[in-house]
């Protein structure tokens, strides 16, 4: 199995953007917040864990997950439409995964950005 993830695929993206728009809800936006599964350095499949959504936070239950070698990371939406990582972004990041998504309003396939542990972005190609 590669550690590294070179790629995600494209229905995992796109559902990605849809949880995204669906929780930014007028007049009462929220962030959306999900964990990465990735087999063969591809993003497959996304896990869902408790978690508190708010306006400008999203607060994980990760000690829920179960031990899961195939876990490369997180995911999560800025309904701000900014999608560089925050100070407690970078703080996620270096704790828990070695892949990090962060996607924006209008949460389409060009407002998303990948990032390692270390909060440096990564290219991630877009697979069929």
């Amino acid at each position: 199995m590669s550690r590294k993830v070179r790629a995600i695929r494209r229905k995992v993206l796109r559902m990605i953007l849809e949880a995204s728009k669906d929780t930014d809800r007028p007049n009462d936006p929220k962030e959306f917040f999900a964990v990465l599964r990735a087999e063969e350095g591809v993003v497959t499949e996304l896990l869902f864990v408790p978690t508190i959504l708010g306006n400008v936070h999203a607060i994980p239950s990760l000690h829920m997950l179960p031990i899961d070698f195939t876990v490369a990371g997180t995911v999560h939406s800025h309904p701000s439409g900014v999608y560089r990582p925050s100070g407690a972004d970078l703080n996620l990041f270096s704790h828990f995964g070695r892949l990090h998504i962060i996607v924006g309003r209008p949460y389409t396939e060009e407002t998303w950005q990948a990032y390692d542990h270390n909060g440096n972005p990564v290219a991630l190609e877009v697979l069929p």
